[in-house]
């Protein structure tokens, strides 16, 4: 290419409409950048003058891939602002809902979206005809993790029975050994999901990253830890502002965020990178069979990170659910008392796609004051646009249509989830 304007209009195979827009001249990159061009939602602004029941539940409906992070960060947030602790058993069964839908929005990526690129095909469904196993082991991953979220909180999508201080019903653990079964059954097709991704060929391509996630002194970050960034830094949640710093581009509805660097990566790789020593022996193993090694600056790796944490929450799932089977559930423990008071609070998780946090302000009637969210994917483009003014050059000899491809194929790395990060728009 010596003189072309590449524009990828509505990006497919991602949640959410974004534009890939890039300018050569004499055979040099003049511009590339990644538009997020969905109608601002303005969250923060539907959450304010809402009790905190009605802030937690709607919070759920900003994504309906995330729904249980976006209802989990705001538990937190509230139960932070009212001074209010959950049981270690509610802490148990909150963990478990974040590995189902770590779990079921993986296998999304990885078999739906991503995986498409490398076998030549336009979805997974045409794949059927030539390797109907390939997608049957798709969808029985799909469906355990919705099988688990079910029996946590009544179901993934917006769910419905996770409340501030707990949970509104009694959980019955005659359903655990069955779905325990499950669980370990999913872990072969974790292997062969390795096998499959191995056959692949993975463009090489590396750029020295600051990675964000949260990090945890006794486990594989999910719910809870502190801020960390491969940089050296390591904040409390409340103290988010101190690192990450957002802004706006003229040609986005989505925010961008910076931190010690001026872009930085959050989502399954950052995570892997920061806490690799906390995965668990499965997952482990998964990683040294998928070539997987640690610090890895990689972005289409990301792919390769989210199969690991597959195999860390089934196998963390089973302990966990051991763990239960042992104590029974106690239903005093099922929900705390609560009681609203004037205060704000953050709550950190891990989303799939990366650290998420959400800060509310209340009233001493627990009315919402103000609300604050930042978005995984959001925090994601500016780290995604410097991926992709680094990888382009290296794909200039080739033909238009496979430069596009590239791009595309990079973007889809990141498993954006475009639909989440629009809330904000400039008015002139």
């Amino acid at each position: 290419m010596t003189d072309t304007r590449i524009h990828i209009h509505h990006l497919t195979r991602v949640e959410g409409h974004g534009d890939i827009t890039v300018r050569i001249r004499n055979g040099s990159l003049e511009e590339v950048r990644f538009s997020v061009v969905e109608a601002p939602r303005f969250f923060e602004a539907f959450l304010r003058d809402r009790d905190y029941n009605e802030v937690t539940h709607l919070a759920s409906r900003i994504c309906g891939i995330c729904a249980v992070s976006h209802r989990g960060a705001a538990l937190k947030a509230t139960e932070s602002a009212f001074d209010s602790e959950i049981s270690d058993q509610s802490l148990l069964l909150r963990r478990l809902a974040f590995h189902g839908e770590i779990l079921s929005s993986h296998v999304l990526h990885i078999y739906f979206l991503a995986a498409p690129d490398y076998l030549g095909v336009p979805s997974l469904l045409h794949w059927a005809k030539r390797d109907r196993d390939t997608v049957l082991r798709a969808m029985r991953l799909k469906q355990t993790a919705y099988d688990l979220c079910k029996w946590v909180i009544g179901r993934h999508t917006h769910p419905v029975a996770m409340n501030v201080g707990g949970f509104p019903f009694v959980h019955n653990t005659r359903q655990l050994a069955p779905l325990r079964e499950a669980l370990v059954a999913s872990m072969a097709d974790i292997r062969d999901t390795v096998s499959l991704f191995n056959s692949f060929s993975i463009p090489t391509f590396e750029r020295d990253t600051e990675y964000i996630s949260l990090s945890h002194p006794d486990q594989y970050a999910i719910y809870d830890g502190d801020i960390v960034s491969s940089e050296g830094t390591k904040v409390p949640p409340r103290q988010y502002r101190d690192v990450i710093h957002e802004y706006i581009v003229p040609y986005s509805t989505a925010k961008y965020a910076r931190a010690n660097r001026p872009e930085y990566m959050v989502g399954a790789l950052a995570r892997v990178n920061n806490n690799f020593g906390q995965l668990s022996p499965f997952a482990r193993e998964i990683a040294d069979l998928a070539g997987l090694t640690v610090p890895c600056f990689n972005p289409f790796m990301n792919t390769t990170a989210q199969i690991v944490e597959c195999a860390h929450c089934l196998e963390d799932s089973v302990l966990i659910i051991d763990r239960l089977l042992a104590t029974g559930i106690c239903v005093e423990d099922e929900q705390a008392e609560i009681r609203p008071c004037a205060g704000g609070g953050v709550g950190a998780v891990e989303a799939p796609r990366g650290i998420l946090f959400h800060e509310y302000e209340y009233d001493e009637k627990g009315k919402c004051l103000s609300a604050n969210l930042v978005i995984p994917t959001a925090q994601n483009l500016g780290n995604l646009e410097a991926d992709m003014r680094a990888f382009t050059p290296g794909v200039l000899h080739q033909e238009e249509g496979a430069i596009a491809h590239a791009l595309e194929m990079l973007v889809r790395a990141y498993d954006p989830c475009i639909s989440c990060s629009t809330h904000v728009v400039r008015l002139e």
